[in-house]
């Protein structure tokens, strides 16, 4: 088989893989990376996650996951989740995701997967949720644990208290760190759409980073270097950062080859700019070109 078959033959069976998957990531704002194994690695659009993954994003970072049942997860900046108990059993897809730092949102999918009933448990720091078909929002951080209802009916679960079912749309579950008491409170509009702005994908102007996503046709290019070494420590460090770069060799006229250095699937050329200048600013390297592929 060709190269340009083989390779398309790879595209097709990765983009099989994803479609029946149970969890798999569909837009990155950078940094983020995924910890399976013990192995660090860039996080980057297409990846099938699997069961015990753990999912991570730097500052102002931003990843969208979307689930088997057609549901997705949407996780702010210096988030941690970690992955359990993914499946499709009796025609019910249950997973235990668990953010013990980090902003979250879980919304009921709408596609033609979700036709599954549900068994998610999703659990912000100390307080855990029994989600059937809902939307939610959460966080953990040094204030306290809460989880808000934006829509749908909730189960919630503190150590400390027992069960509480929560179906008012604005309401909180609120843990404070310095207290072992428990609280629901109803909150505003205004404040509940500036919280789920933490775990909403963002475009230039409004932040230095760009999406990553599945079907981005836009990319930028690190660099192009005569030296193979050269390029894989620039990769390196780029996948270290966050930044899921690839090197491409090119065959020169004159014999050998040079290695692009180059991240790809980026929505639109401003955003790709923008992250030029981040990657710029972040690896100590000549501002990136943007092309289009």
């Amino acid at each position: 088989m060709g190269g340009g078959l083989l390779a398309w033959a790879l595209l097709l069976a990765q983009a099989a893989a994803a479609a029946s998957a149970d969890a798999v990531v569909d837009a990155v704002q950078m940094p983020a990376w995924v910890e399976r194994l013990g192995k660090r690695e860039a996080l980057q659009p297409g990846l099938v996650l699997r069961n015990r993954d753990r999912v991570l994003t730097g500052p102002e970072g931003r990843v969208l996951i979307r689930l088997g049942d057609g549901s997705v997860l949407r996780l702010g900046a210096e988030t941690r989740l970690d992955l359990n108990a993914l499946g499709i059993r009796e025609a019910v897809f249950t997973a235990a995701f668990d953010v013990p730092q980090g902003a979250v949102r879980f919304s009921t999918g709408t596609s033609a997967r979700s036709h599954y009933q549900r068994a998610v448990n999703l659990r912000v720091g100390t307080i855990t949720a029994g989600i059937r078909g809902t939307d939610v929002w959460g966080k953990a951080d040094s204030a306290g644990d809460r989880i808000c209802l934006l829509e749908g009916s909730i189960t919630v679960i503190h150590p400390d208290e027992e069960a509480r079912q929560i179906s008012e749309a604005s309401s909180c579950y609120q843990a404070a760190k310095e207290s072992a008491a428990t609280a629901i409170e109803t909150v505003t509009a205004a404040q509940l759409s500036w919280w789920t702005q933490q775990t909403a994908m963002q475009s230039a102007p409004a932040r230095a980073s760009s999406p990553v996503m599945r079907d981005g046709k836009w990319a930028i290019e690190l660099a192009t270097l005569d030296s193979e070494a050269a390029a894989l420590s620039l990769y390196d460090r780029a996948r270290a950062a966050g930044y899921p770069v690839r090197i491409r060799p090119q065959a020169l006229s004159g014999g050998g080859y040079a290695y692009a250095v180059r991240l790809s699937q980026l929505m639109n050329r401003p955003d790709a700019a923008a992250l030029a200048e981040q990657v710029s600013q972040s690896l100590q390297i000549p501002s990136p070109v943007v092309v289009r592929h």
